[in-house]
């Protein structure tokens, strides 16, 4: 079986590409695409593999742009959580959650052979259709307020207000410039979806606003540590594998 990963980070990829052939030594990982770009290049002169594994949200966009012109059985690798999932469930499309274990991928796996027995085409079709209709769900809309509840009252805080959205404890804190923090009853990973290109999701917990950025350090790990101009008692890290993609933001954002 042969098998391409669509996944922007790096070290990712690799211990996916370690894991599948751990599973299944048959199993041939015939490329790695890290970008939308390199993605879309690669298939307009390779051939189409028989299974992906793929990423939702690439430092250049969606991988959708890629998969929704291969139609090939897709499984995707995602740190969403129940705002995505429900959506893969409902149209049953098959899943990992990161970080991965070996135990799910190869459940991955052996749903795909499961689906594929029953019939390549027909699973094709129903992945694709609902692709189309969950486009919309993973795309960053552009809303100018955010409702927040505070003790009894919910109020509209202007994206334009927000320093940076972190989690803490299981916890979501929304800290604005005027040094005031709320409590958003939405997710981060959602909440990733609503707040438009002037955030960048630094890591798992953190996302931050371009203004509010007032330098990044290098570490000797080679990942980055980023200030804020805000005040915060946590040190906010990006790892190696990401640091390219935020300072490509950092020099682009307006």
């Amino acid at each position: 079986m042969k098998i391409i990963i669509i996944e922007d980070e790096r070290i990712t990829a690799a211990d996916l590409q370690q894991t599948l052939k751990q599973i299944d030594p048959s199993i041939e990982v015939t490329s790695i695409i890290h970008s939308v770009r390199e993605g879309l290049a690669y298939f307009s002169e390779n051939k189409k593999p028989d299974l992906i594994f793929s990423d939702i949200r690439l430092g250049d966009g969606l991988s959708f742009e890629i998969i929704n012109v291969l139609q090939v059985p897709v499984i995707f690798c995602t740190a969403y959580d129940e705002y995505a999932l429900n959506a893969f469930n409902a149209n049953g499309i098959a899943y990992i959650l990161k970080p991965f274990t070996e135990d799910s991928v190869r459940e991955a796996i052996v749903k795909y052979r499961n689906l594929v027995g029953t019939g390549q085409q027909e699973i094709i079709a129903k992945q694709y259709e609902a692709l189309t209709n969950m486009f919309p769900l993973f795309s960053k809309p552009k809303i100018s307020s955010l409702l927040v509840h505070h003790k009894d009252i919910v109020l509209p805080i202007r994206m334009i207000d927000v320093a940076m959205v972190y989690l803490k404890n299981n916890l979501v804190y929304l800290c604005t410039f005027d040094e005031r923090t709320y409590y958003p009853n939405k997710g981060l990973d959602e909440l990733e979806q609503l707040m438009g290109e002037q955030f960048f999701r630094v890591n798992r917990q953190y996302l931050v606003n371009r203004k509010a950025v007032t330098h990044a350090s290098s570490l000797l790990s080679r990942k980055m540590s980023l200030a804020v101009s805000v005040p915060h008692d946590e040190i906010i890290t990006i790892s190696r594998e990401k640091s390219p993609q935020f300072l490509k933001w950092l020099q682009e954002s307006e």
